[in-house]
């Protein structure tokens, strides 16, 4: 098969395009043609080696598939039948499996990154993570999904309860992350404020229901929170940057307020003030995707229409290192895709 991977770790320049091992689907495991796959900060991660491929080099990046069933013998499912893939990966039987939660799997991983992903014309994936795939829904549309959609949802309707009527702060809105935040705290009824990197993004924020945006590079964002909330702070801060942006959203939260770190695409460190924790009775929750149901539902919202999925660009695979150079240069508004 054709594929967009990488033999050693860099930046876009790294990224090779050519033949590569067709994959072999084991037992329970099946081929998905690639119709759509979508790029994400993980990928730029595993790129330049601050999360390197657990099975080593090379490496086909490639979380977020869309695609049809390329084998006739996979129980459920019709060859040639759409399918979005569920991209974590869980072992089924240590005690947090066998208590529901598998996200936090002893053996957890994710297609693209613990084992080669979308970046191809065929991937490999487990049977019990095809979700079948809406005709509403077109395969770019359904790519920009399984990941960052879903994280945004679980990150805020099961971490951190989203309300009516709460406010909430959402950082980066022209990630795939943060321009579904938005949009899942506006349908919970909730109001948002927003930080952009330049100032071409605030209207596209503004488009998907954020109230304020911030500049993050020429504004203090904690002292605009405390503008656009009367010095209350909001209820809940989805965070996934790290460092000082990690360090400074405490600042930003009311008392009892949520932060749910999803994320850390600057900086796998971050600081707190544990004072601000304490005095103020905070709640700081992790999370790293959800649940197959839980995708399911946001699929169906957005079928119907309720949630929209944010596509930038797509780009050819057979351009996948302009693709790559398009995010590494923060110049999306939502989803970046690659079409084999």
């Amino acid at each position: 098969m054709r594929a967009a991977y990488f033999k050693e770790h860099g930046g876009s320049e790294k990224i090779l395009y050519g033949d590569y091992p067709d994959p072999e689907p084991g037992p329970a495991e099946t081929l998905v043609r690639v119709r759509a796959c979508a790029l994400n900060q993980v990928d730029m991660l595993l790129l330049d080696g601050r999360f390197p491929p657990p099975e080593g080099l090379p490496h086909v990046n490639g979380c977020e598939v869309a695609g049809t069933i390329e084998s006739d013998t996979v129980k459920g499912f019709a060859k040639g039948a759409r399918v979005v893939v569920f991209p974590g990966f869980s072992c089924g039987t240590c005690e947090y499996c066998l208590r529901g939660e598998r996200t936090v799997c002893l053996r957890y991983g994710y297609l693209g990154a613990h084992k080669d992903g979308g970046y191809a014309e065929l991937v490999r994936v487990p049977v019990p993570n095809l979700v079948a795939l809406d005709e509403r829904l077109s395969f770019e549309a359904a790519a920009s999904l399984p990941l960052a959609a879903l994280t945004s949802w679980h990150a805020l309707v099961v971490q951190a309860e989203v309300k009516p009527g709460q406010t909430v702060l959402v950082h980066a809105a022209g990630s795939g992350v943060g321009s579904a935040a938005i949009q899942i705290a506006r349908l919970a009824g909730a109001r948002v404020i927003t930080t952009v990197g330049s100032d071409d993004k605030i209207d596209f924020a503004k488009s998907l229901g954020a109230e304020a945006v911030v500049n993050y590079r020429t504004q203090d964002f904690v002292e605009e929170v405390r503008k656009w909330t009367g010095k209350r702070g909001v209820d809940i801060v989805v965070e996934h940057i790290g460092g000082e942006t990690f360090e400074k959203s405490v600042y930003a939260l009311t008392r009892l307020g949520v932060m749910v770190s999803i994320g850390s695409h600057d900086t796998h460190w971050g600081r707190m003030d544990l004072r601000q924790v304490y005095q103020k009775n905070l709640r700081v929750k992790g999370t790293n995707l959800g649940s197959i149901t839980e995708l399911t539902t946001v699929l169906d919202h957005v079928a119907r229409g309720l949630l929209r999925p944010v596509i930038d660009r797509t780009f050819p695979l057979s351009n996948a290192r302009a693709a790559v150079q398009y995010v590494l240069d923060r110049k999306q508004k939502g989803k970046v895709l690659l079409v084999p």
